[in-house]
This record gives structure tokens, C-alpha cells and sequence, in this order.
């Protein structure tokens, strides 16, 4: 008796990585460009809103400034998409008599790079630059010494406190004045962590309805605990969670010669990162072998972040009620938290293609144990 030949896999809606709709890098500009450090975020808030108004069913900014967003399915089920809109900076903190400007700095700013950089401070976007003595005037003893924020000022050119104060007031929030560019089969700009999270998540809102009701979090005060997180996870009360973010690329020398970095693995130009666990989350397991075999299926690149330090807003989304399977992808990235970052143009198309299988292709079954 001849055996009946197995079925074939029935291959996933999306078949191939998709280009993301209408001028998409044109919108990562525009909110990369924006100044939005944690607390502060309504620049980059407005432009979302505005991407989104056509997009969704319902949409509302809560009490601490998320933006929620409910695009309705053809099923019942909740799923969370969250990206945040926060990026680390500077604050205000006092006014020399000089006309200098102190600062205290918000979020895990890397302290290296900041002097004789040019940034931007408050609404209006006063332009500064980061100094402190010059090289000329310091010891030897002192040059091998790293400055830290707390010796540094903000100079806006002004020759007084009076002519500052009108400038600037304490609070403002500050941040570098990088403007975003296309580099080659790169991009280029300010607060890519997590702008190219944000423009992913806008990106999946165009389209026909998922089998699902998709949440879209567009999230506060990542950079300073995942705070926005927490009440936006407590709030929309989902079946489970995909976090977007941006990671760091581990592909130039380690800091130490002698020894190998190993503290991250992900590459640029290698697809998105996913991650299987970070300082603050072990992401659930179904999910990630779910986004695993979407990838696969589609024919789309992926790597697979290595355990260790970092962590994105699904450490808060996961943990609030009775807890939120979550998983995070990530575009990897170089030079985060400084006042720019490089990442490759094909894995954010490849981030957007990912996801969008995923959801597209979405059943409650995913999550049976």
C-alpha cells in the first residue's frame, strides 16, 4: 500500500521582508530630529499622534503621557506592540553667574562623548555646546583623568546669568543636536533608541486588521526605569507583548585589546535581534521560538541577542497583573546613548517584515502549553 505524502507547511501571509509604507524614513527623521528626553516626550508624542490619527480605532495619551492606541481585529484577543519614545539627555540644574549652564544628565548617557558636542535645550530649541577647559590648560595628571557631567557646563554664548535665564530655565530637558542622515546602506541620528522602535510600531498600524485587537504603546520614561511601561502593560491588560527596541551592536574593537568583548553578540547588517533574555526579562520561550519560525518561514534574517545586561520595557510590561508573556526584538545599533547612532537600513526593513509575519500570522495557540 503506497504512504500518503506529508502535507506541505502552509506558508505564512507575508512571504518575503516588506518595504515599509509611505515615506518611512522620512518619518524616522522627523522623530529621530525630535527632542524628546524622558519626561519631556510631547515633541515626539505629537508626531505620533499625528502618523497614527487615520490608522486606528481608538487612541488616547494617559496620565503620565503614553500614547495608547487600539486598532481593532478580527478577533477578540488583546496583543501589546510597545515602543518608547523617551531618549536619555540632560536637565537643567543651574545657571553660573557666567551665563554657563549645569546639568545633571538623564537616563545612561555616555559621559565620554559628551564634551564639545553641540546640543539642543528646552522648547525652543536653544542651541549649546557641551565644554570644559581645554586640553591647553590642563596638567598632565589631568588630561589622563575622564571628566565627568558634573565638571562640564552648557555654553548658550551668553555673558551672564540674566542673559541665560532667558534663554533657558531650570528643568529644561537637553539633547544633542545631531540631525539624522542617510549614510550608504545606513542611517544616522540621534535617539535611533528607541525613534526606529517607534516608526516600526506606526508601520504595523497601516494595513488591513490582524487577527487580534493590536494595542500600540508608545511609551514614556523608558531611559530612567520603564516607567511608562508599567501602567501602559497594567493598562491594556494584553495576552502577551512584543517590545521593539534598539540594541547594542557588538562589531567593533573590544575595549580591551587583549580581551574579547563578550558582553553582546548582535551585528549590524545581520537582521533584528531577539532576545531570550536580558537583565531585566526572560522572554517567554513560545514567543520566542514563534518568532524564530516566522523568520524562517519568511526567509527573513534574524540573530539571536545574547544573555546578559540591557533591558527594554517588556522588564515592567511582563510582570504587572498576572503577568504578560512578552519578547522583545531589537535593531541593532552603534554608539547608543551617545549623540549618535548608526544602524543598517535592511535590518529596520527586516524589523517591520519580521513583526508583521508575526502578527499577520497570529493565533492563540501560540501560547498553549
Amino acid at each position: 500500500m503506497a504512504k500518503t505524502p506529508p502535507k506541505k507547511a502552509t506558508p505564512p501571509k507575508t512571504a518575503a521582508p516588506a518595504t515599509p509604507a509611505a515615506s518611512p524614513l522620512t518619518l524616522l527623521s522627523d522623530l529621530s530630529n525630535a527632542v524628546a528626553v524622558s519626561g519631556d516626550e510631547g515633541a515626539v508624542r505629537q508626531i505620533v499622534l499625528e502618523a497614527i490619527k487615520d490608522l486606528v480605532d481608538d487612541v488616547k495619551v494617559d496620565a503620565l503621557g503614553n500614547v495608547l492606541a487600539v486598532k481593532k481585529g478580527t478577533g477578540r484577543e488583546r496583543v501589546l506592540v510597545a515602543a518608547h519614545m523617551d531618549e536619555v539627555g540632560f536637565m537643567v540644574s543651574d545657571i553660573d553667574a557666567d551665563g554657563l549652564v549645569r546639568f545633571e544628565t538623564v537616563g545612561g548617557v555616555d559621559e565620554n562623548t559628551l564634551l564639545g558636542k553641540p546640543v539642543l535645550i528646552g522648547a525652543k530649541r536653544v542651541p549649546g555646546i557641551v565644554g570644559h577647559a581645554p586640553i591647553h590648560l590642563l596638567s598632565v595628571d589631568q588630561r589622563s583623568v575622564p571628566t565627568k557631567a558634573r565638571q562640564m557646563r552648557i555654553d548658550l554664548g551668553a555673558n551672564s546669568a540674566e542673559a541665560a535665564k532667558k534663554l533657558v530655565r531650570l528643568g529644561d530637558r537637553g539633547a544633542f543636536a545631531t540631525e539624522f542622515a542617510e549614510v550608504g546602506p545606513s542611517v544616522r541620528g540621534k535617539a535611533l533608541d528607541d525613534r526606529l522602535g517607534c516608526a516600526t510600531l506606526i508601520e504595523l498600524l497601516h494595513g488591513e486588521p490582524y487577527p487580534f485587537e493590536l494595542h500600540a504603546a508608545f511609551t514614556v520614561q523608558e531611559e530612567v526605569g520603564l516607567r511608562g511601561a508599567q501602567v501602559a502593560g497594567y493598562a491594556t491588560d494584553p495576552a502577551c507583548a512584543f517590545v521593539l527596541d534598539c540594541t547594542p551592536a557588538s562589531d567593533l574593537p573590544a575595549p580591551n585589546p587583549n580581551k574579547e568583548n563578550t558582553l553582546y553578540n548582535v551585528k549590524l547588517g545581520l537582521g533584528p535581534a531577539l532576545y531570550v533574555m536580558d537583565r531585566a526579562t526572560i522572554s517567554d520561550q513560545r514567543l520566542v521560538r514563534y518568532l524564530q519560525d516566522t523568520a524562517d518561514k519568511a526567509a527573513i534574517p534574524f540573530q539571536l541577542r545574547q544573555p546578559g545586561a540591557g533591558g527594554t520595557d517588556a522588564g515592567a510590561i511582563h510582570t504587572v497583573r498576572k503577568g504578560v508573556p512578552s519578547v522583545s526584538m531589537s535593531v541593532p545599533g552603534r554608539y547608543l546613548h551617545g549623540p549618535a547612532t548608526i544602524a543598517r537600513t535592511a535590518d529596520w526593513r527586516h524589523s517591520v517584515a519580521l513583526m508583521r509575519a508575526a502578527l499577520e500570522n497570529w493565533s492563540s495557540k501560540v501560547l498553549k502549553r
